[in-house]
């Protein structure tokens, strides 16, 4: 089998790097640590056309798209058009990324538990319900409705920082396009885990769980970001509260999707907060997500092609081997991050030791030099028999990068 993975980030070095083992694998554009392994092509994602034009050049027989942008804009439902086997929803189904807005209605009509919300597209009406849910006893969760890299969910302490919060996203206009709408959810007090579950046209397949940090710093404060690190298995998720989160989240969205009429191949992913042992779903993604994707892919075995492109084409989605190990993911991150970042500084990474892995995400060769080039440089990923073992395994490959201003957290799987 001939894939193409289209995409430059630590998902895609991931997928790119789990998919190669058994398969013939190009990227694009790719990276600097995805070129060290794979033929990469310089384009755009974008660029619809010129991805069609490439997979026909290249006679691939499977695509797999990571990001969520060229999802939105409709990248699958080109592939599809031009009889290329596409892994990923087209742009209908994207939405369930693409507008949060849309996704919590959506749970609305399928009964999917998630905590309750209201969505504005203006400010003094948003700022009045966030205080009336303070008042009442309700903290609230401020969220840009659309793409905002991960950035645009703020928790909120005080109404003071909701209201800051929304003044940000629908007057300031911080995030564009993508906060001129908001969704206010009330903030549940529990623990969160993600399914990364692989859809097909018949069933879904799900990964293991993983966890994944949010927050810049250590002890989870601090702005948000796209993710500072994950690892799996999570030992406090029992199987039985996966088959329930499975049956009430899962199931019932896709099912809700079809009733719409939304076809859907690719990664459903649920962000799960559990609330008084129950749990309820804080946002679906349309894709893999990153940096769970990163230890997780260090943790299958056989099956995984086999899958993708069983979802792709309509059929039934296969199980997929599961090793008998832990993985934990550590991001290491440009100064500044989750703000402006500088790019182009020189970077050196040794050799990673036993049993792990250092995935490239925002990493570019500039004059025959290794630079950064991104917020979230790479996310060192480490093996073990536990999740205590693979983090000392996972911390001793971040130690093996180096450029000046590099930043982790200390406590990534910590808990």
């Amino acid at each position: 089998m001939k894939i193409l993975v289209v995409g430059a980030g630590g998902r895609e070095h991931a997928l790119v790097w789990k998919l190669a083992q058994s398969a013939e694998v190009i990227c694009a554009p790719g990276n600097a640590g995805i070129a060290e392994e794979v033929p990469c092509f310089e384009l755009n994602p974008m660029e619809s056309d010129r991805v069609v034009a490439l997979a026909k050049a290249e006679n691939v027989d499977l695509v797999v798209v990571g990001p969520e942008d060229p999802l939105v804009n409709g990248l699958a439902d080109a592939l599809r058009a031009a009889g290329i086997a596409t892994f990923g929803p087209g742009r209908d189904g994207a939405q369930i990324e693409a507008s949060k807005a849309f996704s919590k209605e959506l749970m609305a009509a399928a009964s999917v538990p998630t905590p309750e919300f209201r969505v504005f597209t203006e400010a003094e009406p948003a700022k009045a319900y966030a205080r009336q849910r303070f008042a009442d006893g309700f903290p609230v969760v401020v969220k840009a409705s659309g793409n905002a890299l991960g950035k645009g969910v703020v928790v909120c302490d005080t109404e003071f920082e909701a209201e800051d919060a929304i003044r940000r996203m629908l007057v300031d206009r911080v995030f564009g396009d993508a906060g001129r709408e908001i969704v206010i959810e009330d903030r549940l007090n529990g623990f969160e885990f993600s399914i990364l579950s692989i859809v097909g046209d018949h069933n879904f397949v799900s990964l293991p769980i993983a966890r994944d940090h949010k927050r810049i710093g250590d002890g989870n404060v601090g702005p948000n970001t796209g993710g500072m690190g994950a690892f799996s298995p999570v030992a406090s998720v029992p199987a039985e509260m996966v088959k329930d989160a499975e049956d009430r989240l899962v199931a019932p969205i896709l099912a809700a999707l079809r009733e719409r009429g939304i076809p859907f191949r690719g990664t459903l992913f649920s962000g799960i907060m559990t609330h008084n042992g129950q749990p309820f779903c804080l946002e679906y993604n349309a894709r893999f997500g990153d940096p769970e994707t990163q230890p997780l892919m260090m943790r299958l075995g056989a099956g995984f092609p086999e899958a993708l492109y069983a979802a792709a084409t309509g059929e039934v989605v296969p199980e997929i081997e599961v090793l008998d190990r832990a993985a934990v993911g550590v991001v290491v991150a440009s100064a500044g991050y989750p703000g402006e970042v500088v790019k182009g500084i020189p970077m050196e990474i040794a050799p990673a030791p036993e049993g792990s892995k250092v995935f490239h995400a925002g990493t570019k060769m500039q004059l025959g030099r290794l630079t950064t080039n991104g917020g979230r440089v790479v996310c060192a990923v480490g093996t073990g028999q536990s999740v205590e073992e693979a983090r000392a395994c996972a911390y001793r490959a971040a130690d093996t990068v180096n450029f000046v201003g590099a930043y982790r957290r200390s406590d990534i799987a910590a808990e």
